[in-house]
């Protein structure tokens, strides 16, 4: 297991495969950036312009997209929380603890926390929520 420092974000893997990322609060690139690979079921990364740009108004073609998984990513609000990673075989790998303003990326492997303090998260994945049969509990 690693966790890798990049100037934006941490890595964590596992026998070479990553498991997630984690975007500090205080991450803040001077251009666009990507944080997921173009290899990843999900893309996360920092779109940056300058003041007085503009982005132009657009839509998204209905384009068919085949994703084996879910990945997810969470914004921590409010709070603070240690996040646990663990790898497709239910072994724990990584811990951290999150603060207001952190985000992580689950991509692969599984995950849990322990509320340090009342937690409100933004959670952002494909979705819906089809429930409790989508999920492995361990």
């Amino acid at each position: 297991m690693t966790i890798t420092t990049d100037t934006l974000y941490e890595t964590v893997e596992t026998g070479g495969r990553v498991i997630g990322y984690i975007v500090r609060a205080d991450a803040a690139p001077s251009k666009t950036r990507f944080v997921t690979g173009n290899d990843a079921n999900f893309q996360v990364g920092f779109i940056v312009y300058p003041k007085g740009g503009e982005i132009q108004r657009h839509l998204h073609r209905p384009l068919r997209r085949d994703v084996v998984g879910t990945a997810e990513a969470l914004l921590i609000r409010t709070g603070s929380c240690v996040v646990d990673f663990y790898d497709d075989d239910k072994q724990p790998i990584a811990s951290t603890t999150l603060r207001a303003g952190d985000l992580v990326v689950f991509l692969a492997g599984g995950h849990g926390f322990r509320l340090l303090e009342d937690c409100v998260m933004l959670e952002i994945k494909q979705g819906p929520y089809f429930g409790l049969d989508e999920k492995t509990r361990f």
